[in-house]
């Protein structure tokens, strides 16, 4: 134990480890909080399609050179997200169609770009890193870093700031309506807080498994409590639980950063799920 203890201290005392943590904790914590809205609407899958175009629009930001990808990423992203929000109401194209529709286009058009048009000798490393996240974390700039810190401050005081209206339009759009309130504008909301996220969580799990970090610690939190603000809390932290654990484990062991957070995501899930059987007897 205390050779593991001084092991963590020695990588702790590089920067680069500790912008992985800060990052990892961050987008974790922002992922939760909206998981549970997009779990209890059904909107699940609109964060992977929201992934696959970001993988596209990160494609295309790689092709044209650009010094930051996010500056093409992310703003791509939101209007996808806004997009979808839209498109999902009209009756001839449903929503889980305008998905998939998006997310298998943008994934195959990105990947079809990196191949026609990169010059880097190794593009199969370049796409698996992109889709499941960078096997190492060195990949973290600071100023990546610093723009995640600042959206995340914003997220999280927006979150607060409107969670009696993201209450509402979670359980009774109608209600919200008969207020005076428009859902319409607080799901646009919600639509582009996620893609924040999932933006500023490709670099550390990839384009496919960011997804996991909104879903598996809503669903493990409502295996087990019932209130909607208790499931919140609770989702917040297994969510920063697992991506802290997972980004330990990925140094100690040399593992993949996202795909070990995902990992423990799962783990705590099945362990919530199995306690919440025996608590509903």
């Amino acid at each position: 134990m205390q050779e593991i203890m001084g092991k963590l201290m020695y990588y702790f005392s590089f920067s680069f480890v500790r912008y992985a943590i800060i990052v990892g904790v961050i987008i974790a914590l922002c992922a939760s909080l909206l998981g549970v809205t997009l779990v209890l609407k059904r909107y699940s899958f609109i964060g992977d399609g929201l992934s696959h175009v970001a993988f596209g629009a990160m494609a295309v930001a790689s092709v044209l050179k650009l010094a930051d990808v996010s500056l093409l990423t992310l703003p791509v992203t939101v209007i996808t997200a806004i997009f979808l929000l839209r498109v999902g109401q009209n009756t001839k194209i449903k929503g889980d169609a305008a998905i998939a529709m998006l997310s298998v286009g943008a994934l195959a058009i990105g990947y079809l770009l990196m191949n026609v048009f990169s010059t880097s000798a190794n593009i199969s490393g370049d796409v698996c890193s992109t889709l499941f996240g960078s096997v190492s974390i060195l990949t973290l700039t600071e100023f990546e870093v610093n723009l995640c810190v600042v959206l995340s401050i914003i997220m999280l005081i927006t979150f607060v700031l409107l969670y009696n209206r993201i209450f509402a339009v979670t359980f009774d759009e109608n209600f919200l309506r008969a207020t005076g309130q428009s859902a319409n504008r607080y799901n646009l909301v919600i639509a582009i807080m996620i893609a924040v996220v999932i933006v500023m969580g490709m670099n550390l799990v990839g384009s496919l498994l960011i997804s996991a970090l909104i879903i598996f610690p809503a669903l493990s939190a409502m295996s087990v409590l019932q209130n909607f603000k208790a499931v919140v809390i609770c989702s917040a932290l297994i969510s920063v639980f697992c991506a802290f654990t997972g980004i330990v484990i990925s140094i100690l062991l040399s593992t993949p950063v996202g795909s070990t957070i995902v990992a423990c995501d799962i783990i705590v899930f099945l362990v919530f799920y199995i306690i919440g059987k025996i608590v509903r007897g």
